[in-house]
């Protein structure tokens, strides 16, 4: 019970996870929760919140002026959405760990101020636009479209947006050769926060 007298209501622990374009955030997500299996997390993923494809920002590319279509803008993403769903999904009394995950997870400050832990996914840029390559070709991308889209809008939106962001991480992750005892230590330390949480509505 609350001091209220109201019933207390479970709040789960909420971690950010945050990273370039295919620096590993997605899959450095699936092996936290895998490895929290004994408790109930729930990961929302920004890309399941982009705008539809008429309602992203058409950004001018600074070198050659080529108009895209911006799919690596915040405003591509409907952000009030995700952090409302996230408020709604830590506070929902069903849920021990929520999982946020995305290019803005750091970045947008009403999202920020929900996370009770901040990661950051650091992959360079080289290896980065290699799995970009490799991924939208399985899309059906051709190379020479993902290679523009990248040299004339993506890189520039990294810099502006998502590399300033890593610094108000609480830690730092390698993208390029995973630690399995840094996920072994965030593990735990999650397992110990929720169980906490846990404790404290009982």
């Amino acid at each position: 019970m609350d001091g209220n007298g109201g019933i207390t209501v479970k709040k789960a622990y909420v971690v950010g996870i945050a990273g370039g374009s295919a620096s590993g955030k997605s899959t450095f997500s699936e092996q936290l929760k895998q490895g929290l299996a004994g408790l109930t997390v729930s990961v929302l993923s920004m890309d399941a919140y982009y705008r539809d494809s008429e309602e992203r920002p058409r950004t001018a590319a600074p070198i050659t002026g080529i108009v895209y279509t911006d799919a690596n803008h915040p405003d591509a993403f409907d952000l009030e959405k995700i952090t409302s769903d996230l408020k709604n999904t830590a506070a929902d009394g069903n849920t021990d760990v929520v999982l946020a995950e995305g290019l803005f997870t750091l970045w947008h400050p009403p999202l920020f101020e929900l996370l009770d832990l901040k990661l950051f996914i650091d992959c360079r840029a080289d290896e980065r636009i290699v799995r970009r390559l490799k991924r939208n070709r399985q899309w059906g991308l051709e190379f020479d479209e993902i290679a523009a889209v990248y040299l004339d809008l993506v890189r520039y939106r990294h810099d502006e947006f998502v590399e300033p962001s890593r610094w108000k991480a609480d830690f730092i992750l390698n993208g390029s050769r995973p630690s399995v005892q840094a996920l072994e230590m965030l593990t735990r330390h999650i397992q110990m926060e929720a169980d906490k949480l846990n404790k404290e509505r009982d």
